[in-house]
C-alpha cells in the first residue's frame, strides 16, 4: 500500500483542516501508527507555533515532536530560492519526510497555505513535492465566490496539472459549497474527471465559519475579564449593542456575540440576563470596546451572572472593533472540541471514506523520482558504511567528490597516489577536506606491496606472470586498488576519471572474476530522467553480444533493478516490434527474449520492441496491445554497445538527465568504471552505488 497521502489546496482559506482532521481519524482506524508532516509552514513570531501541526499532534496524541513535523518556514524557502538553492530545499524536505516515514506506518502530508510572500510559486512547489515524495494526492478547493463553471473548471485544471507531472490524484474535495449546490458541484466534477477519481463535496458549516472568543482575544489583544474557562465558545452572529436595551434584546440570536462600549451597563446586564432566560437565545460572549470597564458596583453584579459567558475588554472604538472581528480568519485548534467534532462529522458525511480507504490501501507508486532515488541510495550507503578505494587521488574531481563523500558520511575513502602531492592539491583547491578522515596510500611505498605482488603472481603464474612482473604491475594504481578489494582491505573500487575502461576493469577480470553461475560482466546506467528512473544496459562493456549474452545482460539488469527499488519491466530493444521485423539482428533479440522467458519466467519482458513502443503507452498499445511492458518499460536492453552508448549519451545531453554509472554487474566484488568526462556528481553517485553493491547485492 501507499505509505502516505498529500493534501494540496488551490488557494488560501480553502478549509484544509477539515480534510486533515478527517483523514487522520480515517487513517488511525487503518494503521497502528500515523505520522504528520508539513514540508513548508508559515513564519510565526518567537514562541508561536504552526496551528495545523499543534492541532493534529495534540488532538490525536501523535508520538512525535513539533520540530519533526516540518522542514522549512516560508521565509527560509524564499531565501533559498533567491540564492538558487531550490535543490537544497527539496533534498531537505525529502530527508525530513523520510525520517517521519521510517517511524510510522502511514504519513499524512499537508501542503502549503498560499499566504504571504511567495504564494505565487506555491502551486508548483506543491506539485513538485508530491511528485518527488512519490505519494498520491487529494486536491481541495473552496467554492466561495465562484460560479459553478468557474469552480468545476478550476478543479479540473488543478487535477490536470498534477497528472501532467505524474502525480496520482486519488480524490478532489469541493469545500465551502452552498448546501443547495452540493449535488450540482458533484455532478459537474464527475462529468470532467476520470471515473477512478473520488469526489467529495462539503457544504458550508457556520460552526467552522465563525471565530471563537479565544481567537477574538488573540487577534485583538483583548483582556479576559470574566468566564475564561468558556473562552472556546463559538461566536455566531455578532452585532453592536448601541440602541436602547428594550430594542436590542429583539436582535439577539443563538450563540450571538455582543459588541458594546464598556460603559453600557444596561446592554451588558441585559445580555447576561437574557442568557439565563429560556425566552431568549444563548449569548456566546461579550466584547467591551473603548478600553472601558464597568464600575465596581456593576462588576459585582456581573460576577453573579456570567457563569458561562466570557466577557473581554479591548482598546479601540466599536465600529473599528466590529470590522476587525468580521475580518478574523477562523481556524481550528486543539482545544476547540466543537469545531473538531463538526469537522470530523462533515468529513465522514460528505466524503466517500470507505472508497478512499480502499484506494489508499491498494495504491502503488508508479516508478520513483530521481530525487527520491538518490536520497534512498545515500541512506542505504550510510546504513552499513563501506570502504571504497579511489586510485586517481590527484584528480581534482576525485578530491572534490571525496570531500562530499566524507561530509555526507557515505563511505570510508582511500586515495591512491603520492601523499605529499595529494595534500598539496587539497590545499591548492581550498577544499577544507579533513585529511584525518581519509586514507592516502602510495602503492610504490606501501607495506602491502610485496604481499600484493605475491598474491598476483600466484593468481596469474599460469599466464606467465612472474614475481618481477607482478611487482611492476602492482605499482599501477588500478592493479593495487583492485588487489585491495580482492584481499578485503577495501570493499570496492571506483576508477576511470583519468584511465580507460580497459585499464580500470582488466585487473578485476583477471583475478576478481565473476560470481558463480555468471559468465559475463556487463554494465548498466541508472538514467535519472525528469520524472522517473530507468535502467539502460549494456552501454559500456560488451560490443556485440550474442543472444545468450543479451539474455544474461537482461537478467542481471533486472536483478539490479529489483535490488535498487525499481520494478523490472524489460524491453529488449530492436528496430522492429513484435513479429513484424526480419533479419539477423532482430532475430538475435527475439532469441534472447525467448531465453529470458525460459530462464526467468517470473520476469516481465518484451522483445523485440522499438524504443517508442517501450516508453509511450499509446504507441505501445497500438503495436503490442497485450504486452505487460509496452509503454511502461523500466529496464532497456540495447542490442549492441554502439546503440547503447550513443543512446544513453543522447538522452543524457538532450534531456538533462543524470546518468549514474556505469555500474558493473557480475563481478565477485564491486569495481566500477567512470567516464573520463565525469563530473564530481558522477563520481559521488558511482561511489555510493559501489558502496551499496558492497553490502551484498
Amino acid at each position: 500500500m501507499s505509505k502516505a497521502i498529500y493534501i494540496a489546496t488551490t488557494e488560501p482559506n480553502s478549509g484544509k483542516s477539515i480534510v486533515s482532521l478527517g483523514l487522520m481519524r480515517l487513517l488511525l482506524g487503518k494503521a497502528a501508527k500515523v505520522g504528520y508532516f508539513r514540508p513548508i509552514i508559515d513564519d510565526y513570531p518567537e514562541g508561536k507555533k504552526d496551528n495545523h501541526i499543534s492541532t493534529i499532534i495534540g488532538h490525536f496524541d501523535l508520538a512525535m515532536a513539533y520540530d519533526e513535523a516540518y522542514a522549512f518556514t516560508r521565509s527560509e524557502v524564499i531565501h533559498k530560492n533567491n540564492q538558487n538553492k531550490e535543490d537544497e530545499v527539496l533534498d531537505k524536505i525529502i530527508e525530513k519526510y523520510k525520517a517521519v516515514e521510517e517511524r510510522f506506518d502511514f504519513v499524512l502530508v499537508e501542503g502549503t497555505d498560499f499566504s504571504g510572500d511567495g504564494a505565487i510559486i506555491e502551486w508548483d512547489i506543491n506539485v513538485l513535492m508530491a511528485k518527488n515524495l512519490g505519494i498520491p494526492t487529494i486536491i481541495l478547493a473552496s467554492g466561495v465566490g465562484k460560479t459553478l463553471d468557474e469552480f468545476v473548471s478550476n478543479m479540473y485544471l488543478a487535477y490536470d496539472s498534477f497528472k501532467d507531472k505524474g502525480v496520482e490524484v486519488l480524490m478532489v474535495v469541493a469545500n465551502k459549497i452552498q448546501p443547495e449546490n452540493v449535488s450540482l458541484v458533484t455532478e459537474g466534477l464527475r462529468k470532467l474527471l476520470p471515473a477512478d477519481v473520488l469526489i467529495g463535496a462539503i457544504p458550508l458549516n457556520p460552526i467552522l465559519g465563525n471565530p471563537t472568543i479565544k481567537e477574538i482575544v488573540e487577534e485583538l489583544n483583548a483582556k479576559v475579564l470574566f468566564g475564561e474557562r468558556f473562552i472556546n465558545n463559538q461566536a455566531g452572529h455578532f452585532g453592536v449593542g448601541a440602541m436602547q436595551l428594550r430594542n436590542y434584546l429583539t436582535h439577539l440570536k443563538d450563540d450571538g456575540l455582543v459588541i458594546t462600549p464598556g460603559d453600557r451597563a444596561d446592554i451588558i446586564l441585559g445580555a447576561l440576563q437574557a442568557n439565563l432566560s429560556s425566552n431568549y437565545p444563548m449569548v456566546s460572549g461579550i466584547v467591551l470596546t473603548g478600553g472601558l470597564v464597568p464600575e465596581d458596583s456593576i462588576i459585582k453584579l456581573i460576577e453573579g451572572l456570567s457563569e458561562i459567558v466570557p466577557i473581554v475588554s479591548v482598546e479601540g472604538g466599536t465600529f473599528e472593533i466590529t470590522n476587525m472581528i468580521g475580518s478574523i480568519r477562523p481556524r481550528i485548534y486543539a482545544e476547540n472540541a466543537q469545531k473538531i467534532n463538526a469537522s470530523l462529522q462533515d468529513f465522514s458525511k460528505y466524503v466517500p471514506e470507505d472508497s478512499l480507504a480502499e484506494r489508499l490501501i491498494t495504491f502503488r507508486a508508479n516508478g520513483i523520482t530521481p530525487r527520491m532515488f538518490q536520497y534512498n541510495l545515500l541512506q542505504r550507503a550510510r546504513l552499513h558504511k563501506k570502504h571504497i578505494v579511489l586510485p586517481e587521488g590527484l584528480d581534482e574531481r576525485i578530491l572534490k567528490a571525496t570531500k562530499e563523500l566524507v561530509d555526507a558520511n557515505a563511505a570510508e575513502v582511500t586515495l591512491l597516489g603520492d601523499p605529499k602531492s595529494i595534500r598539496e592539491k587539497i590545499a591548492q583547491l581550498d577544499l577544507e577536506l579533513d585529511i584525518n578522515k581519509i586514507s592516502i596510500i602510495d602503492p610504490s611505498k606501501s607495506d602491502n606491496l610485496e604481499d600484493y605482488a605475491a598474491t598476483l603472481h600466484e593468481l596469474r603464474k599460469h599466464k606467465n606472470v612472474d614475481m618481477t612482473m607482478a611487482l611492476d604491475l602492482m605499482v599501477d594504481v588500478s592493479y593495487y586498488g583492485t588487489m585491495m578489494v580482492y584481499k578485503g582491505h577495501a570493499d570496492g573500487m571506483v576508477s576511470g576519471a583519468m584511465h580507460t575502461t580497459q585499464h580500470t576493469i582488466l585487473p578485476a577480470l583477471q583475478f576478481v572474476k565473476t560470481r558463480p553461475n555468471i559468465a559475463l560482466v556487463s554494465s548498466v546506467f541508472f538514467m535519472c530522467l525528469p520524472d522517473r528512473v530507468v535502467i539502460f544496459g549494456d552501454c559500456a562493456i560488451n560490443p556485440n553480444p550474442t543472444a545468450e549474452q543479451l539474455a544474461e545482460i537482461a537478467i542481471s539488469s533486472a536483478d539490479t533493478s529489483t535490488a535498487f527499488g525499481i520494478e523490472p519491466k524489460i524491453a529488449m530493444l530492436s528496430y522492429s516490434s513484435g513479429a513484424s521485423g526480419q533479419g539477423e539482428d532482430v532475430d538475435r533479440v527475439r532469441k534472447a527474449t525467448a531465453l529470458v522467458k525460459q530462464k526467468r519466467p517470473d520476469l516481465k519482458v518484451e522483445g523485440p520492441i522499438q524504443y517508442d513502443a517501450a516508453v509511450d503507452m499509446n504507441v505501445g498499445k497500438s503495436k503490442l496491445p497485450d504486452s505487460q511492458v509496452a509503454g511502461q518499460a523500466t529496464v532497456f536492453i540495447f542490442p549492441d554497445l554502439n546503440t547503447g552508448n550513443n543512446t544513453y549519451k543522447a538522452v543524457q545531453r538532450e534531456t538533462g538527465a543524470l546518468a549514474i554509472g556505469p555500474m558493473l554487474q557480475g563481478l565477485n566484488k564491486p569495481v566500477n568504471d567512470l567516464s573520463r568526462g565525469c563530473t564530481v556528481d558522477d563520481i559521488f553517485n558511482t561511489v555510493v552505488i559501489t558502496a551499496i553493491q558492497a553490502q551484498g547485492l
